[in-house]
């Protein structure tokens, strides 16, 4: 009898022929031995522009200045040579661009030909103005323009070289009282005159008063304490005279920021304190 031999494993297994060929890729987990006869690379894929301009002054003035010609006599056949070999390479691949490029090459040319030419004076008589002039100017204010923003790009910008540092701070804010309204002082203070005129009697010997010395007994009175109701101040039983005298010392302190009269809410009692702290 004649032994047949068995077929290869990796027939039932599903596995590729090729099982000593490396695998150049996965695709959805199985193994590619070979790159797909259909698969597209773009020509343009791998390129890489080494020099960036931002348009044809850029490219004209790195020309120049990478050579060291003087800009104020450009040799135009050298520059123009180089500038439309560039302008060749991005022609073949971007048209539009090219367009803004073959515009400066145009002049150029134009320069050039003109520089060929017996030089014209002008109608006064005098010399023709160099047809490079103003070539020459529009590179020397680009140049110019191009200076400037580098040094500003290199001034140290937020978000790219620092940043901003914010600190919150909890701070126990003391609360602000609303502001004594006059009508409120007024009827205060004509409370107090009632009061004053039911203690009321008759003085042998005239008293002099000095709004100096009762501020001075209002602010010894404030010492030491936090708030002070404002009816407290006054003393009804020495008459209106002293009570006058006191209320115009209490306002020459408010006016000096000695003392404060603040009040909680409308029609609350209103209350004195000292502006400053005693040493």
């Amino acid at each position: 009898m004649t032994a047949v031999a068995d077929e290869p494993s990796h027939v039932e297994s599903g596995l590729p022929e090729a099982v000593d060929t490396v695998a150049v890729a996965r695709l959805y987990g199985e193994p590619l031995f070979q790159l797909p006869l259909d698969l597209y690379i773009p020509p343009d894929a791998l390129e890489v522009f080494l020099e960036a301009f931002q348009g044809p002054l850029d490219l004209l003035l790195y020309l120049i200045r990478k050579q060291n010609f003087n800009i104020l006599d450009i040799p135009l056949a050298d520059v123009t040579r180089q500038y439309l070999s560039y302008v060749e390479q991005i022609r073949q691949h971007n048209l539009e661009l090219a367009s803004e490029y073959l515009l400066m090459a145009a002049m150029l040319i134009e320069i050039k030909s003109r520089m060929l030419l017996p030089p014209k004076k002008t109608e006064d008589g005098k010399e023709a103005e160099d047809p490079r002039a103003e070539l020459v100017r529009r590179l020397l204010e680009y140049e110019q323009m191009k200076l400037a923003a580098a040094r500003l790009d290199r001034l140290p910008q937020l978000g790219r070289d620092f940043l901003r540092a914010q600190v919150h701070i909890e701070q126990s804010l003391s609360p602000r009282f609303p502001d004594v309204d006059t009508a409120d002082l007024r009827e205060a203070w004509l409370d107090i005159l009632k009061r004053a005129k039911l203690n009321q009697h008759h003085r042998i010997s005239r008293e002099q008063l000095s709004v100096r010395e009762h501020m001075s007994i209002v602010l010894r009175r404030l010492q030491g304490q936090r708030f002070v109701e404002f009816e407290q101040l006054f003393d009804v039983t020495r008459g209106q005279a002293v009570l006058v005298v006191t209320f115009i010392a209490m306002l020459e302190l408010a006016r000096e920021h000695l003392l404060e009269i603040t009040q909680a809410e409308a029609f609350a009692p209103i209350y004195v304190r000292l502006a400053y702290t005693p040493v």
